[in-house]
């Protein structure tokens, strides 16, 4: 006998991919079943209803989705700070949201002290690379070799610092973001789209171009550059990349300013949709869910599942909202991810991590 014709035939249903799909199919034939059979149309208003709606007025569809890109690109530049200083220390930074709303407010703070919008950009970055400097030094040094929910923790502590010292330098209140004199455009265009209009707005534009950019170009940064190998070395190894002359503390400086860097665009682009105040740093939350999605060491992983969060959020609230009172948006991304969790703990692009006993 043939090794060909020996070797057992691949088990589909261990695919968690061709799992997910056959459980998916399964769960809306027996909706859409369910529907016919419902004699209270109940589950006609969940599985049934929300569909018919998207045909018959595909403008609000559009409009729908584009909501969703928008919002689904900023989470995934609010996830990419994660992903990269997770990829270097392994550590979950919980200060990356209060870092958005700091280096906003620096930025906002530093323009009303008379400083020239640009001049206050460029002395923003320079607030976020002395910020790095100083968590390398005080924060992570000290804690070299400590297990990880230490390091965790203390992402915990300078959360709490940086809120307290942002409040006590710029105070409580929100503040305006300042679009126009960083040029952001503003006003909307309004095209007429399957037979109907839908409405962009210029700085919903300008954002995702801007979030676009800077994910990519991280993206080939940390791919194909010196930085971007050493990054890759630690990641997977610290004593391996010490070994090779790799310096940790270089790299987590690199690190922690690019999240900085990301912190501050992020901070503007949200700011610039609403305003800049201590509420911002629960967007960060939402990273979350778009982590365990995508994976919590892949950039693509960030970008797909900040575009799943977003879109499937704004679909929720629209289409579905309206069946429970409302509210969806504000829980139905970690209802996403529980049912990632379920299947594909380690997410779309991550990694499986196989310890051996």
């Amino acid at each position: 006998m043939s090794d060909v014709a020996a070797r057992p035939a691949p088990n589909l249903l261990a695919n968690p991919w061709v799992k997910s799909g056959l459980i998916l199919v399964a769960v809306v034939l027996a909706a859409l079943v369910g529907a016919r059979l419902d004699g209270t149309g109940t589950l006609h208003k969940v599985f049934v209803d929300p569909f018919q709606q998207m045909v018959q007025a595909p403008d609000l569809l559009v409009q729908t989705v584009w909501e969703g890109l928008v919002s689904g690109v900023l989470y995934a530049l609010i996830a990419l700070g994660f992903v990269l200083i997770f990829k270097a220390s392994g550590v979950f930074n919980f200060a990356q949201g209060i870092m958005v709303v700091f280096a906003a407010l620096t930025l906002v703070g530093l323009y009303e002290k008379g400083v020239p919008a640009f001049l206050a950009l460029a002395l923003t970055l320079g607030v976020m690379f002395v910020l790095a400097v100083a968590i390398e030094r005080i924060v992570l040094r000290p804690l070299v070799n400590q297990p990880d929910i230490i390091l965790f923790m203390a992402t915990f502590g300078l959360t709490y610092f940086l809120i307290g010292f942002g409040e006590a330098i710029f105070g409580g209140n929100p503040k305006v973001m300042i679009s126009e004199q960083l040029f952001l455009p503003k006003g909307a265009i309004d095209a007429k789209i399957l037979g109907g209009f839908v409405t962009f707005q210029k700085i919903d534009i300008a954002a995702a171009v801007i979030a676009s950019l800077i994910i990519a170009s991280l993206a080939v940064f940390f791919q194909y550059t010196r930085i971007g190998r050493a990054l890759r070395a630690v990641a997977d190894s610290h004593k391996a990349a010490l070994s090779v002359g790799i310096s940790l503390n270089q790299i987590w400086v690199i690190v922690w300013f690019t999240a900085g860097i990301v912190a501050l665009i992020t901070g503007i682009m949200w700011g610039a949709r609403s305003d800049v105040s201590f509420g911002l740093q629960t967007l960060a939350l939402k990273a979350l869910p778009v982590l365990i999605l995508g994976g919590f060491t892949s950039i693509p992983g960030a970008i797909v599942g900040g575009l799943i969060i977003g879109i499937g959020e704004k679909l929720a609230e629209f289409y579905w909202g309206p069946l429970v009172g409302g509210a969806i948006e504000s829980w139905i991304a970690y209802f996403i991810a529980l049912g990632f969790l379920m299947f594909r703990p380690q997410g779309l692009f991550g990694d499986k991590i196989i310890e051996r006993i």
